[in-house]
C-alpha cells in the first residue's frame, strides 16, 4: 500500500489590492446570486477526458467533481469517493458516494467509474491516457464499489485521482455526444452548464440535485476571461467581478490599501518553462533544437533572479527542476544557476554555431510572458544569440506545440502534489503532454520506477538522477515556481488557499 502523502506547511500572506481607473470591461454586478469568477485566459475544451488548461481546471472545480481531492496541507481527502483500500499493491478497491447524480439526472455509480476510466484510456485525443496508463482493467464489485487492477505498483495513482482523471463524466451523455461531449459537458459538480461565448463568458446554474448542495450558497457561477491584468483588476474594485485569480505579481507591489478587497499570496506546486523543440518535426533541426551545447548557453545567459524580480516583484521563486523546493522529491543537487555569459559563450563556441544564433521564442499574448520573452530576448542577445518572439494566443500556442511548430515555446504548469505529475506526461518518450519529442531511455526507466516503488527513498533517488539528466539534455528549461495570486470582494468569505490555486466553490459565501 503506498504512503501517505507528505504534506509541506505554507505560509499565507494576505494583501488588499489597488490599480489605476481604467475602462471597464464589463457592466457592474447585480447582488443576483450569481458568482463572477475572471480567469487570466479562457478555457479549452470542456471535457475532462481531453482538456489540458489551468483555466479549465477552474472551470471544472464548479462543473466536475472528482473521486478525491486535495486540501490545504495537500492531504488526499474523499470526494465522490468515500473512502478507498489497497487489496495489493496493484489493486485499489473504491468506495462511492451514494446518491450523487449527474446533471442529466442519471446515477454515478461503479459502472459510470468503470465508463469514465475506460473514456480516459481508449477516447482519441485523451491527455489523460498517458496519467493511467498503468490501469489494467477496471471491475464493477457491486453498485457502490469498483475494483481498479493495475499492470504494476503505481506510488502516484490515487494523487492523480484528484485531478481531471479522477473526474466521472455521465455516460449517456458522453455516448450520445461523442467527440462534442465538451461543447456541452455533464458532469456531477455543483454548477451545470449553461452556455458558452468564446472569449467572452462561461455561464454555469446550480445544479439543486448536487450531493453537497447545503455547502453550495451561489444560484449561478460565471467565468470570464480577461487577459488584461489591469482590467481584471480594475473591474474587481469596481464589484463588476467578484474574483480575480493570477492576479498580476506588480500589482501587489504597488498596494496600498483597498478596504473592497481582500487578496492571498501563497506558493503553488507548478512551474513556468520553456519547452525546447528536440524531437518534434522539421523545427526539431534548428541550432538549439538539435544541439544541447546551444541550450546550455541559452540556459547561462538567462538571469532567473532577475527575471523573476522585474516581471513577478521577486514573488515568484527560481526554479531548475519540475519540482518545488517544499516538495519531499525535490533534488536539493540542483539550484538554480546564476547567469554566467562567459559560459554561455564558451558553449557556443564549443558548439561550433555561427553567431548570432538564431532562436524563435513563442509566448502567449499574456502581458506577463510577452515581457519574460522581451527581457530573455535582450539577455541571450549579450551571449551571442538572435532571439524573435513571436506572441499568440494561449489556444493557438498549445496548438503549435502539439504540432511541432515551435522551436523554443514558454509554457507553464498549473501542478500537482505527487512529482509524477509533475514530470512523467512531459518528460517521458511516450508521455501525453511530451511535446518537445524528448526521448531519452535512461529517464524513461527511471520515471517508470519512480511509479513502481512506494519506498521514498528509492522515489527521492529516482527523481534526482530524472532531473540531473534532464538538466544536462535541456528539452525543457524551468525557470520559476508561481506564487498564487487571487484578489476577491471583501464580500466574499468562505476562500480555500490550497496550494493548486483553484477557486473552490463549496463553502463561498457573498455577504449583502
Amino acid at each position: 500500500m503506498p504512503p501517505p502523502m507528505r504534506t509541506p506547511r505554507f505560509a499565507l500572506a494576505a494583501l488588499a489590492f489597488i490599480a489605476a481607473p481604467l475602462a471597464l470591461a464589463m457592466p457592474a454586478a447585480a447582488q443576483d446570486g450569481t458568482l463572477r469568477i475572471a480567469l487570466a485566459d479562457d478555457a479549452d475544451m470542456l471535457d475532462p477526458t481531453q482538456a489540458r488548461t489551468y483555466s479549465g481546471r477552474f472551470v471544472f472545480a464548479a462543473l466536475c467533481d472528482k473521486l478525491f481531492d486535495i486540501n490545504e496541507k495537500l492531504e488526499i481527502v474523499p470526494q465522490l469517493a468515500v473512502g478507498y483500500e489497497w487489496a495489493d499493491s496493484k489493486t485499489l478497491i473504491l468506495k462511492l458516494r451514494s446518491g450523487v447524480k449527474f446533471h442529466d439526472g442519471t446515477e454515478m455509480d461503479a459502472a459510470a467509474v468503470k465508463y469514465g476510466f475506460e473514456r480516459h484510456l481508449t477516447f482519441p485525443g485523451s491527455t489523460r491516457r498517458g496519467e493511467i496508463a498503468t490501469i489494467e482493467r477496471v471491475e464493477v464489485v457491486d453498485k457502490l464499489t469498483a475494483r481498479v487492477v493495475l499492470k504494476s505498483p503505481s506510488s502516484p495513482f490515487l494523487s492523480l485521482l484528484t485531478d481531471r482523471a479522477g473526474m466521472i463524466v455521465s455516460p449517456k451523455a458522453a455516448e450520445a455526444a461523442g467527440k462534442e461531449f465538451g461543447a456541452a459537458p455533464v458532469c456531477n459538480g455543483p454548477f451545470k452548464f449553461t452556455e458558452r461565448v468564446a472569449q467572452d463568458r462561461m455561464v454555469f446554474d446550480r445544479f439543486d440535485g448536487y450531493w453537497d448542495a447545503g455547502n453550495i450558497h451561489f444560484r449561478r457561477v460565471v467565468f470570464q476571461p480577461i487577459i488584461d491584468n489591469a482590467v481584471r483588476l480594475t473591474n474587481l474594485q469596481a464589484g463588476a467581478i467578484d474574483i480575480g485569480e493570477r492576479i498580476a505579481a506588480t500589482d501587489v507591489a504597488a498596494v496600498k490599501a483597498d478596504k473592497r478587497l481582500v487578496g492571498l499570496v501563497y506558493p503553488g506546486l507548478g512551474y513556468q518553462s520553456l519547452n525546447i523543440n528536440v524531437g518534434n518535426g522539421p523545427k526539431a533541426k534548428s541550432p538549439i533544437g538539435s544541439n544541447a551545447l546551444v541550450r546550455r548557453a541559452f540556459e547561462a545567459a538567462i538571469d532567473r533572479e532577475a527575471l523573476v524580480q522585474v516581471v513577478y516583484n521577486g514573488l515568484y521563486a527560481p526554479l531548475a527542476q519540475g519540482m518545488t523546493a517544499s516538495n519531499p522529491m525535490y533534488n536539493k543537487d540542483l539550484p538554480p544557476p546564476k547567469r554566467d555569459l562567459a559560459k554561455a559563450k564558451a558553449l557556443l563556441k564549443e558548439a561550433g554555431v555561427t553567431l548570432p544564433v538564431p532562436v524563435v521564442l513563442t509566448v502567449t499574448t499574456l502581458p506577463d510572458q510577452k515581457q519574460t520573452g522581451e527581457i530573455i530576448q535582450a539577455m541571450a542577445a549579450e551571449a551571442g544569440f538572435d532571439v524573435k518572439v513571436r506572441a499568440t494566443e494561449f489556444g493557438a500556442a498549445l496548438s503549435a506545440q502539439t504540432s511541432g511548430d515551435f522551436e523554443v515555446s514558454a509554457i507553464g504548469w498549473s501542478g500537482r502534489a505527487d512529482p509524477d505529475g509533475n514530470l512523467y506526461n512531459g518528460l517521458h518518450s511516450k508521455g501525453a503532454l511530451n511535446e518537445s519529442h524528448y526521448a531519452n531511455s535512461d529517464v524513461d526507466t527511471w520515471l517508470d520506477a519512480a511509479r513502481a516503488t512506494t519506498d521514498l527513498a528509492a522515489r527521492r533517488g529516482l527523481y534526482a538522477k530524472i532531473t540531473q539528466q534532464v538538466q544536462q539534455d535541456l528539452p525543457v528549461l524551468y525557470l520559476s515556481n508561481p506564487a498564487i495570486i487571487v484578489a476577491m470582494s471583501a464580500k466574499v468569505s468562505g476562500y480555500r488557499p490550497v496550494p493548486d490555486g483553484l477557486i473552490r466553490i463549496q463553502g463561498l459565501k457573498m455577504a449583502k
